[in-house]
């Protein structure tokens, strides 16, 4: 056994160790844990002394303090000044990488979902995928800046990953790039009925979205709509404010509850922002969509605004504050939960769909044979004088849509039979 000389570590140490990172009411405050301060300071010590490789008293800090908040909570995490950078590009919509959004759950690193016409998107990951290693690397015991450090790069760089999916590895192999993600788009659906797909909640999204619906109604009259958050992690929270105030002009949209009060807040609609109160809406969903898309499903749902169609979601409904420390680092901190207009917490229960319409591949039946009344030897004729239908008359082939995105095919055919449903005053 090799006896280690324990030191006394430096004051300014002791100092930062006490520093607290948020501001909270003194009465509050319990006295400072001096016997789990000086085990704390006798591990340092021991790390720094004997562990095999040399670590600098930088590095020794900075993995305990990862440690400690990786600790918390998958959502949790501890930036140096390099990593808070990366962060801060990722809310941004433009960076190099592959173009997913992960999760640590139950020690597996999950996919929640590829963004919009990334590498990742267009190589086939999917939501739910596990992935595996990352290059040559095992992502077991990693913290999740160092897994986004990993499958960052160099544009035009490859980075390859080993995912399984149901219970098999396939091996990719992906080449960086950067990711420009404009986060709204947006298209007519036919019958008057508009589509907009919102990939991320980013910090323009709000505008972005007002400008897609404008754009939208210089063309025509907007007699639907489709709000698309399939696959969507979240992101601002403001932006998601702002989607859900275009089509509600009062009432609360999402409020926040957490053990102080600069953690309590609440959100609530404006007339102002309102551009589309009275038209049909159905909101996609999916296990995909999470954070934020579950906030403007939540709201949507809970102001009876619109349908709620897909899959169940994700189940991430808790608030992250990025405290800057002192040193130029941060701690993205959970201080919060997010809930509904009517009380509902989100977090780790997600949003159940109005209606649950799984994604599915369709195959329809051919050689069927149909025989109709009017092909029988000697029926009747119509007796308003309405043109008769034969089998040569009937189509079967509902269309494209139907085969190639089933859930949006629901939701257009929704939106075209509503106004049959709803009588008129």
């Amino acid at each position: 056994m090799i006896k280690i000389l324990r030191q006394r570590i430096p004051l300014v140490f002791m100092v930062l160790l006490a520093t607290p990172v948020l501001a909270i009411d003194t009465q509050d405050q319990s006295t400072l844990p001096t016997a789990e301060i000086q085990s704390f300071v006798e591990t340092f010590e021991t790390i720094r002394e004997g562990y095999v490789e040399v670590l600098s008293d930088e590095d020794i800090l900075h993995k305990a303090l990862k440690g400690m908040v990786l600790g918390l909570d998958p959502h949790s995490e501890y930036f140096t000044k390099n990593e808070l950078v990366d962060f801060n590009e990722q809310t941004s919509g433009n960076y190099a990488g592959i173009g997913v959004e992960v999760e640590m759950k139950d020690n597996h690193l999950i996919i929640v979902t590829p963004v919009d016409a990334s590498a990742a998107s267009e190589a086939g990951i999917l939501p739910g995928d596990i992935i595996v290693k990352i290059d040559n690397t095992l992502i077991t015991d990693l913290g999740m800046q160092d897994i986004i450090t990993l499958m960052r790069g160099e544009v035009g760089s490859t980075v390859a990953l080993d995912i399984e999916r149901d219970g098999e590895v396939k091996h990719y192999e992906l080449t960086r790039r950067m990711v420009e993600d404009d986060s709204v788009s947006e298209k007519w659906l036919g019958d008057g009925i508009a589509y907009f797909r919102i990939s991320q909640f980013q910090g323009d999204s709000g505008n972005e979205f007002y400008q897609a619906i404008d754009r939208l109604k210089k063309e025509g009259d907007i007699k639907g709509v489709v709000l698309d958050l399939r696959n969507n992690p979240g992101g601002v929270l403001q932006s998601a404010v702002n989607i859900v105030d275009a089509f509600i002009d009062q009432g609360i949209i999402v409020y926040t509850n957490g053990r102080h009060e600069i953690s309590k807040s609440q959100f609530t609609a404006t007339k102002k922002n309102t551009r589309l109160a009275k038209i049909p809406l159905v909101v996609l969903v999916n296990e995909g969509s999470a954070s934020a898309s579950e906030i403007v499903a939540g709201a949507l749902q809970d102001h009876q605004r619109a349908v709620i169609m897909g899959t169940e979601t994700f189940g991430k409904g808790s608030v992250q504050t990025v405290v800057p420390l002192s040193n130029g680092d941060a701690v993205k901190l959970t201080t919060a939960l997010y809930y509904t207009p009517n009380g509902r917490s989100i977090q780790a229960q997600g949003i159940t769909p109005d209606l649950v319409v799984p994604q599915a591949s369709l195959t329809f039946e051919k050689g069927q044979f149909i025989v109709k009344e009017a092909e029988l030897k000697g029926h009747l004729g119509n007796g308003t004088g309405g043109k008769e239908r034969t089998s040569a008359d009937v189509k079967s082939d509902i269309g494209a849509l139907a085969k190639s995105d089933f859930q949006l095919f629901q939701a257009v055919t929704i939106l075209k039979t509503l106004p049959k449903l709803i009588q008129k005053p």
